[in-house]
C-alpha cells in the first residue's frame, strides 16, 4: 500500500551520505524534469515532489523512499 502524504508533510530521505528532511511540495502524476533530470512519474506510479530544507533543492521520490515524520 503507498503511503498518503500531502503538501507540506515534513518527511525524510536517505540521500547519499545522511537522511535529509524537507517538506512535500507536490504530488506528482505525470512525467516532468527537475534541473533538468527526467522524473517518471505517472497515474499508476507517483513520485512526490520535496524540498529539502536544509538546501532548499528540489527532487522527486517514490513514496516508498519517503518516511513522514
Amino acid at each position: 500500500m503507498s503511503k498518503q502524504l500531502k503538501k507540506g508533510d515534513a518527511v525524510s530521505w536517505d540521500a547519499s551520505q545522511e537522511k535529509t528532511a524537507g517538506r512535500v511540495i507536490r504530488k506528482q502524476s505525470s512525467p516532468t524534469k527537475i534541473k533538468g533530470h527526467k522524473v517518471k512519474a505517472s497515474a499508476s506510479e507517483p513520485q512526490y515532489i520535496v524540498e529539502s530544507d536544509k538546501s532548499g533543492k528540489r527532487a522527486a521520490h517514490r513514496p516508498g523512499e519517503l518516511s513522514k515524520l
